[in-house]
C-alpha cells in the first residue's frame, strides 16, 4: 500500500497486513499511523475479506511511539496525530468515538471479520494498543511486552483503556498502567492480554485466518457484531440482539450451504457475505 504497510490478499478472502518499518522495529509515526488507519477503513467497507492477519515485520510487532514523533508531539497540539493528519486537537472527535490516534487501534474492531495480531519481539505502549484491537493476538512465549506510557509522563490513549477493561482484571490493568513494567508474552497468556503463546505466531494466524475464511461469512461478521456490543449492552439487550442475528442467519442462503455441506461431508462453497 505505501512504504509503510505491505497488504497480501488471498483467493480466500484473506488479509495479510504488515507493518514494514523494521528498520525502527515497526514504530509509530505520524506516516505508520495514517497507513494504519487507511488500511483498516478500506478492510472494514470491504466485503470480499473473510479474515485478517496484522504483524510486523523484521524483529518486532512494533515498539510504540517512534521518539522523534515523540518529541514532535511536545510541540504540537495534534499530539499523537503528528503533522500529516487533520490537526486536529486530542480532543477533536475525529473518526466517530475515537480521535485519530484512538483509532489506529480501534478501527480493527470496527473491520467486521476477526483480524488475528501475530507478535514476536516487543510490542510497546501504542504497539501493545495496536494489538489490542485485535479479536485475537498470538505471542512469542519470550517477547516483551509494556504498558509503557508512564515512562514518559503519559497514560494510555491509544483505545488502550477501553480494550484492556475487557481483558483483564481492574487490579491488572492499574498495575501495568502504573508502572510500565515489562512482561512476557507467555504472562500476558495469564494475564488476559494474549490469546495464547505460538512458537511462531504469524505461520499459527495464517492457519487460523485461512481455517475462518471457510465459514460461513455472514455468520462470522454476525458473531463479531455480538462480540463487540457484549461489553455495553444489558442482559435483555443482548438476547435480543442474538435473536435478531439468529433469525436473519436462519434459512439464508450461506446458512444452507452450511447444512448441505455437512450433511453431503464436503467443504462448503459459500458466496460472499449477504447479512
Amino acid at each position: 500500500m505505501n512504504d509503510r504497510i505491505e497488504l497480501i490478499r488471498h483467493a480466500d478472502g484473506v488479509i495479510e497486513l504488515h507493518m514494514n518499518r523494521a528498520d525502527k522495529l515497526n514504530a509509530l509515526d505520524p506516516a505508520m499511523f495514517d497507513a494504519l488507519i487507511d488500511a483498516g477503513t478500506r478492510l472494514r467497507d470491504d466485503t470480499s475479506v473473510r479474515a485478517v492477519v496484522l504483524a510486523g515485520r523484521g524483529r518486532a510487532f512494533c515498539a510504540g511511539l517512534d521518539f522523534k514523533s515523540f518529541e514532535r508531539m511536545q510541540k504540537s497540539v495534534s499530539g499523537l496525530v503528528g503533522e500529516s493528519s487533520s490537526g486536529k486537537g486530542l480532543l477533536d472527535r475525529t473518526h466517530g468515538m475515537s480521535n485519530a490516534a484512538q483509532y489506529v487501534a480501534m478501527v480493527w474492531r470496527e473491520v467486521p471479520v476477526p483480524v488475528i495480531a501475530a507478535m514476536h519481539g516487543v510490542a510497546f505502549g501504542g504497539g501493545l494498543q495496536l494489538a489490542l484491537g485485535a479479536d485475537i493476538r498470538l505471542a512469542t512465549p519470550d517477547m516483551e511486552m509494556s504498558v509503557m506510557e508512564i515512562k514518559w509522563g503519559l497514560v494510555p490513549d491509544m483505545g488502550g483503556m477501553v480494550l484492556m477493561r475487557e481483558l483483564a482484571r481492574a487490579d491488572v490493568v492499574r498495575e501495568l498502567t502504573y508502572t510500565g513494567r515489562i512482561f512476557s508474552g507467555r504472562e500476558a497468556v495469564a494475564l488476559g492480554l494474549a490469546t495464547r503463546v505460538a512458537a511462531e505466531p504469524l505461520a499459527e494466524a495464517q492457519a487460523l485466518v485461512h481455517e475462518i475464511a471457510q465459514k460461513s461469512p455472514d455468520a462470522i461478521r454476525a458473531g463479531k457484531r455480538l462480540l463487540n456490543a457484549a461489553m455495553n449492552l444489558s442482559a435483555a439487550d443482548l438476547l435480543m440482539a442474538e435473536s435478531v442475528e439468529q433469525q436473519a442467519l436462519i434459512g439464508s442462503p450461506n446458512q444452507a450451504e452450511a447444512v448441505r455441506a455437512n450433511i453431503e461431508g464436503r467443504a462448503p462453497r459459500f458466496s460472499q457475505g449477504q447479512i
